[in-house]
């Protein structure tokens, strides 16, 4: 267990090393992506490039604790700040974002699971990943998510 004295699963064996491919920023032939945003996410964005939130994402409202979805270009439908393959605002990029290619999901049970998007070119490069990289991630879920009031 991490620093937040929670037990969660998570694929072992699985090495990772980020290729800048940008395929996580849009959309695939199998898979439409969501991006997804906290407020914190959104009002951080807005204010460091000076546009409301509804300029670049739409409200949701089954997705909770996610309160927006990025919008997407024309461009084969790519992040609203994907520009070529280089992300505009990668320092502040959303926290599903920070996680990709692993996503936070739970068991049946509701325990806590981390999930693998296999059309990830960066999967099976890179350093082996141990598991305080995934305690890491829950940490930062934990911060961002779990210690908020959610409605």
């Amino acid at each position: 267990m991490g620093r937040v004295g929670v037990s969660f699963d998570y694929r072992k064996g699985v090495s990772f090393r980020c290729t800048r491919c940008a395929v996580c920023c849009g959309d695939t032939e199998i898979r439409k992506r969501h991006i997804l945003l906290l407020a914190k996410d959104a009002e951080t964005i807005s204010k460091a490039v000076l546009k409301p939130v509804e300029s670049f994402a739409t409200e949701v409202k089954v997705c909770k604790p996610y309160v927006y979805e990025m919008r997407k270009t024309g461009q084969k439908g790519k992040c609203f700040f994907l520009k070529g393959e280089n992300c505009s605002i990668y320092g502040l990029r959303p926290l599903v974002c920070r996680f990709y290619p692993f996503e936070l999901t739970a068991t049946k049970e509701g325990r806590p699971r981390f999930l693998c998007a296999e059309e990830c070119p960066g999967l099976g490069r890179g350093k082996m990943l141990e598991r305080v990289y995934f305690e890491k991630l829950f940490e930062r879920a934990y911060d961002e998510l779990l210690t908020k009031k959610i409605d």
